[in-house]
């Protein structure tokens, strides 16, 4: 399942979870402390979402977008508990 995101790179933890209205519409909220330095932001999206998610960091890749803010990222797992999980996630303050 392809799941927009929004990254927010340099934060104080590494955190899934709330949503962001842009111009593409509402996106999940991506936290990592990682600079967007040589991709280690990417890298820690990959292992955040993972995380969050409950799948290898094998089941999660970054489809577009992995020189800015705004990605797609591919999920890899059961559709319906991914769908559910990016609800909840996305209703998160």
């Amino acid at each position: 399942m392809k799941v927009a995101v929004r990254v927010r790179p340099g934060a104080r933890a590494d955190t899934v979870g709330g949503a962001w209205d842009g111009p593409r519409g509402r996106a999940l909220l991506v936290s990592v402390r990682a600079r967007a330095v040589d991709g280690a932001a990417n890298a820690a999206v990959v292992v955040a979402l993972a995380q969050a998610f409950g799948v290898r960091r094998g089941d999660v890749e970054i489809v577009s977008g992995s020189r800015g803010r705004d990605k797609v990222v591919e999920i890899r797992g059961d559709d319906a508990v991914v769908r559910a999980a990016v609800d909840e996630l996305l209703d998160q303050a």
